[in-house]
């Protein structure tokens, strides 16, 4: 019997483990200990580009890409349906002997075409990477009519940037909608990301002069992740909760026990639990205190924005400061991806 931290939380919770952003080495490693999915997000590359061990392999694809396309931002969108290909293959010996539950590769599009149709067109080519591959599509307005579609031809999706309770309320209600009477309906999970909203909130805190206690603070990301969870286990939602954007290892543990499944970098997180090895206690069931609650809701805007299902609208997804602050890190990657392209071209005459 595997006696390891992950392969614990997995036969003693309900819980399961996702690795996120990862070279091919770490998609083994993650697989080996316990993982059963895997997300990458627009900024993948850019971790992996000329300083990790598949740069050589990604380069060479780089190389031929570049000689049959002259768009750059074609040719990034392309390489990383390459190199996620090479991730996807890590994880479908585990697709193919689940029949398709588990073994999941998330794959999501340039994030400066957040638009329908360019949505789609991305979709679709990440498709054709394998089988196992599930496509991320934020929960914006723009965004909703492509996620839609995508559950209409019954393609796998994991809606992400969620932010906020009513962002996570929309896209349950969508999939139930386009979903509806379909006897094979595809799978989709809700991503909501509780480490980039609690980086937001520290900010809010910090530049507002807001004084709000700092054990508060440390519990809103799981906050605003326990009452989603909760309202989708009350609802029997056939959308699969995940949550993600862990910026430390509570992100993690805190959610221990929840009927879900959490995503984390393997480099300074999955591999600093595995070595920590702490108790598997089911943390998630213990309910965050009124008084916590309270304290948030009445001092900090952007958690009662988020916590508060009426606080926000269709039309507010986009600009909601948490979810501004977490496609800028992906716009951030992409451009740093972009130029690391051009720079390659430059150099080869191409």
């Amino acid at each position: 019997m595997d006696h390891s931290y992950f392969w614990r939380v997995r036969t003693q919770t309900a819980t399961d483990y996702w690795v996120n952003n990862v070279t091919v080495e770490q998609a083994h490693l993650g697989l080996a200990a316990g993982a059963v999915g895997c997300t990458q997000n627009p900024a993948y590359l850019s971790k992996i580009l000329g300083v990790s061990s598949d740069a050589a392999a990604v380069d060479e694809m780089l190389l031929k890409l570049l000689k049959e396309e002259k768009d750059d931002n074609e040719v990034l969108a392309r390489l990383q349906c390459e190199q996620i290909k090479r991730i996807a293959e890590v994880f479908m010996p585990l697709y193919e002997e689940t029949d398709g539950k588990e073994g999941f590769v998330s794959i999501q599009g340039n994030p400066f075409l957040e638009n329908t149709a360019d949505i789609l067109r991305f979709a679709h080519m990440a498709r054709e990477v394998s089988p196992n591959i599930i496509c991320k599509i934020p929960v914006v307005k723009e965004a909703l009519p492509a996620m839609e579609e995508l559950i209409r031809e019954r393609i796998p999706v994991l809606a992400t940037e969620v932010m906020s309770v009513k962002q996570a309320e929309v896209a349950n209600d969508l999939y139930e909608k386009a979903s509806a009477g379909m006897k094979d309906a595809p799978i989709m999970y809700i991503a909501h990301i509780a480490g980039i909203f609690d980086e937001q909130l520290k900010e809010d805190v910090t530049t507002g002069n807001i004084d709000v206690s700092p054990d508060a603070l440390w519990q809103a990301g799981i906050a605003v992740a326990k009452k989603i969870s909760g309202i989708y286990q009350a609802r029997q939602s056939r959308v699969r909760f995940m949550d993600g954007g862990a910026r430390g290892l509570h992100h993690f543990t805190e959610m221990v026990g929840c009927n879900g499944c959490v995503t984390i970098n393997w480099k300074g997180t999955a591999d600093k639990l595995i070595e920590e090895n702490p108790v598997v206690i089911d943390r998630y069931s213990a309910p965050v205190a009124p008084t916590v609650l309270d304290e948030l809701i009445e001092k900090v805007p952007n958690f009662r924005k988020a916590y508060i299902g009426c606080e926000l609208a269709i039309d507010d997804f986009e600009a909601f400061p948490p979810v501004a602050r977490f496609r800028k890190q992906f716009e951030d990657g992409w451009n740093k991806s972009l130029a690391y392209v051009a720079d390659f071209r430059a150099k080869n005459g191409l």
